[in-house]
């Protein structure tokens, strides 16, 4: 029994040392300046028209591929491309090479200063989006930014404010949504009565990490506000659009980093419960897709209604259809998948309409700033999952044995013991 104790000891005592090694390793990848997040933007042709602008708009903050389809978007919803400025002249020299019309601005100032302009759009580092929305607001423009559009509470506050003062739109591009043409093939279905009153969505939001595509504030919870705040805002815009809550709370949350120790400020899964008084709703959101899957993510959506179900699988059809954007319907009668290939992608035409109009056809700004609180407070209240699996080891006792499952988490130990 002393030997099995000083067994045990010595195996903890070694599994720390083996923590503290792997503590040393670089918190983050050496690459240059990227658009993080560039391959999950679907490429597609710009429409053809040859009507008039209906608004000037220019660019600030390139640092995630969103701004890629956020651009082509308000592009192809009549708009005019009229300047960019970003601090990382590759990322400026990216976007270039597909929006050449663009004039590169010196500074932010002189974006902000055109008066020519109505609209800025930025995918920004995350935790700078807000206080540029402040400031773009304040100079008397509407803002249309990447999600995630805040990052804390206090930046909730204060950008509610100032949209009250200024009267200016705060538009977060939820694209999971806005993008994605099975989910407003959806939208019109349900709208439709196809599967009778929703009583609840599923969201399911996998990623895969290609860590050398990186930057360092993708690692950094500070920069991104934690991965609820980030990739889950588009499934709380989802579970309020779908069930039609105004008004939701978070019953229950949880996140944790189980797969990368070397990344002590990454969150690499969360998951989190909501109850709406339209109907509920479950997110689970990771960064665990693998290189054999043929797209970066097998993002799901299940719309539960009364008559019926749909089931969105937004990227990949595993072992299936080709492509992305696939929609499955059951009802009383029949299943059937519904071909949205053709289906009209709204939301840039939608916002410059607000814009002109002053008004919320694309998505009303209490719905837009009730997704991101969701997310921001399920984030606070959650709960920390632990790293129960860096090693196992069989000790023999008697003619039993003792497992011993010795989990590591800031020099947190669960054995569990059984003969």
């Amino acid at each position: 029994m002393a030997r099995d104790r000083v067994d045990r000891r010595a195996f903890i005592r070694n599994l720390s040392q083996t923590a503290a090694a792997i503590s040393v390793l670089p918190a983050t990848p050496i690459v240059t300046a990227t658009m993080s997040g560039a391959d999950t933007v679907e490429q597609r042709a710009p429409a053809s028209s040859n009507a008039p602008a209906r608004i000037k708009f220019s660019v600030v903050g390139l640092n995630h591929g969103h701004i890629m389809s956020m651009t082509r978007a308000v592009l192809d919803g009549g708009g005019e491309l009229v300047s960019v400025y970003a601090r990382e002249p590759e990322l400026v020299a990216q976007f270039s090479k597909q929006f050449s019309m663009a004039r590169v601005a010196p500074s932010e100032a002189e974006v902000l200063e055109d008066r020519s302009t109505q609209a800025v759009l930025s995918a920004a580092i995350p935790d700078e989006r807000a206080p540029l929305g402040l400031r773009v607001m304040r100079a008397g423009k509407d803002y249309i930014v990447d999600k995630p559009g805040i990052t804390t509470l206090a930046q909730l506050s204060d950008v509610r404010r100032v949209v009250a003062e200024t009267k200016r739109i705060y538009s977060i591009v939820y694209s999971e949504r806005f993008e994605n043409r099975a989910t407003v093939r959806a939208s019109e279905l349900i709208k439709a009565g196809a599967i009778g009153r929703v009583v609840q969505t599923i969201g399911l939001g996998p990623h895969r990490m290609n860590i050398p595509s990186r930057p360092a504030w993708f690692f950094d919870k500070a920069r991104y506000g934690g991965i609820l705040c980030d990739i889950a805002s588009h499934q709380a815009d989802q579970f309020l659009f779908f069930t039609g809550s105004t008004e939701a709370d978070v019953v229950a949350s949880q996140v944790g980093n189980v797969h990368y120790p070397q990344y002590p400020a990454f969150e690499d899964f969360g998951d989190m419960l909501l109850r709406g008084n339209g109907g509920t709703g479950y997110i689970r959101v990771d960064w665990f897709t693998p290189d054999g899957l043929p797209t970066w993510g097998d993002g799901r959506l299940t719309i539960l209604g009364t008559d019926g179900f749909i089931e969105i699988r937004k990227n990949v059809d595993i072992a299936g259809r080709p492509g992305g954007s696939h929609l499955f319907l059951s009802d009383q009668k029949q299943t059937r998948y519904i071909d949205t290939a053709q289906q009209e992608l709204p939301y840039g035409r939608q916002i410059v309409d607000d814009i002109v109009n002053r008004t919320d056809t694309a998505m009303t700004q209490a719905h837009c700033f009730l997704a991101t609180e969701l997310v921001l407070k399920a984030q606070a209240k959650a709960s920390l999952l632990r790293r129960l699996h860096a090693s196992t080891v069989w000790i023999k006792r008697g003619s039993g044995v003792v497992l011993i499952l010795a989990g590591l988490y800031l020099g947190y130990y669960y054995v569990a013991a059984g003969m």
